[in-house]
């Protein structure tokens, strides 16, 4: 069994679609399960329609909704013939969101927000299965939130293993090729929930998992798993080999290539991974796996944008022990603050937290009566793994450095942008 996951970026169009195909193509397709995401930004479309949704803007609500249709039915028309019965399963997939958003009673943003966008992966799944058979590519669509079993903790479920396996084995056919959705799964109450944002790596590694797959291969938009984000800076070099453990280090410091959540279970049975390039087929990629840690031994650059730096102390100005550590990281989680970087003195604690969630305000409110508490939003978080001094001279010239903080192989630099 072979786990191949495609994003959105590989399936933005038509004409990503038909390059898609021609992927599968020049591979041995027995034996393999498809995972794929959300087209292009469909993603961050059905969440603005949640966002209108639950702000109650229905000018707004419609106008997102006629978007994220018409992106569909522009790909799909240049994929199909007028005919085809995908148009009637488009069309009934958005009658059953707009139903969802008439029938629904609920105010709690999280779940609202898994039981919208995850509209984004079943259309592109429906769509992409459809083609393929089309093609003579044939192959099971299967509903992920039937087999993937998570608790119903909404936007970041965890996963119910032993039942997710038991499922997985029962459900997928191996003798065909099998596509199924990233990111999302179900909770044992028929709701959909969401393994986090850019969960769908961690979607493959699940089933690569389960599955006991003989590798799980991730097709992106770059060469490979490079030293730094293209987008953030100018040289990036290809990294041919990394160490299950430094990809497990990078990812739990931001590395964007590969979900934080991916790696642990494919390790744990020995399963390479494979970051390849949809656009140049003749790039080998990077594959993860036992042995050396870093190759080539570079310097390693990685940005957390949307951080805000806190700064806590007692109101009596008496030691922060660790009770008061307790109780304040009992708020983080409480409020879905992910921790980045600590720093602690004898009467202050600083930490540097992700703000994703937007949930940092009801953080404060609540803590600000308990402790003294100050902070500066929208700071940029630099990890730099094998640092060296150049390497970081320039990331000093970015802004104003408010927290450097370095061990052995690491460094952390917040930097509030000028």
């Amino acid at each position: 069994m072979k786990v191949f996951k495609f994003g959105g970026a590989s399936i933005k169009s038509a004409n990503a679609i038909k390059n898609v195909a021609k992927i599968l193509n020049s591979q041995d397709l027995s034996n393999c399960l498809l995972v794929i995401s959300a087209m292009g930004k469909m993603t961050n479309a059905f969440e603005k329609i949640t966002d209108a949704y639950f702000n109650n803007d229905q000018e707004k609500l419609t106008e997102s909704i006629d978007f994220t249709s018409n992106f569909h039915l522009r790909i799909i028309n240049n994929l199909f013939a007028e005919n085809h019965v995908i148009h009637q399963k488009i069309t009934v997939l958005f009658r059953q969101l707009v139903r969802f958003l008439t029938q629904n009673k609920s105010r709690n943003y999280d779940y609202l927000y898994d039981q919208i966008v995850s509209y984004g992966e079943l259309l592109s799944t429906i769509i992409v299965s459809d083609y393929l058979n089309e093609i003579k590519i044939h192959n099971n669509w299967v509903d992920v939130r039937e087999i993937i079993i998570t608790d119903a903790v909404f936007r970041d479920a965890t996963v119910n293993w032993q039942e997710t396996e038991k499922r997985i084995k029962a459900k997928v056919d191996f003798s065909k090729l099998t596509i199924v959705q990233g990111f999302i799964g179900g909770d044992l109450n028929g709701n959909t929930t969401t393994l986090g944002r850019e969960g769908s790596d961690f979607t493959a590694g699940i089933f690569a998992y389960c599955l006991d797959a003989e590798s799980l291969t991730i097709w992106k938009d770059v060469l490979g798993v490079l030293n730094a984000d293209p987008r953030e800076f100018k040289e990036v070099q290809l990294l041919e080999h990394i160490s299950y453990e430094e990809t497990i280090e990078m990812a739990f410091y931001g590395a964007s290539v590969i979900h934080p959540k991916t790696i642990k279970p494919i390790q744990n049975k020995k399963i390479p991974l494979i970051v390849r390039s949809f656009k140049n087929l003749n790039s080998p990629g990077t594959k993860v796996s036992e042995g050396v840690t870093l190759e080539p031994t570079i310097p390693c650059f990685i940005v957390k944008k949307n951080q805000v730096l806190v700064s806590i102390s007692s109101l009596d100005f008496s030691f922060i022990v660790e009770e008061n550590i307790s109780d304040i990281f009992k708020l983080f989680h409480k409020y879905q603050l992910k921790v980045n970087l600590i720093q602690n003195s004898a009467i202050s604690f600083s930490v540097c937290v992700d703000n994703n969630l937007n949930h940092f305000d009801l953080f404060y409110n609540e803590i600000k009566n308990m402790y003294k508490v100050s902070f500066v939003k929208n700071v940029d978080l630099f990890t730099v793994r094998y640092f060296t001094e150049n390497s970081l001279e320039g990331i000093y010239k970015l802004g104003t450095s408010l927290v450097t903080q370095i061990n052995k192989n690491t460094a952390q630099i917040i930097i509030q942008k000028k």
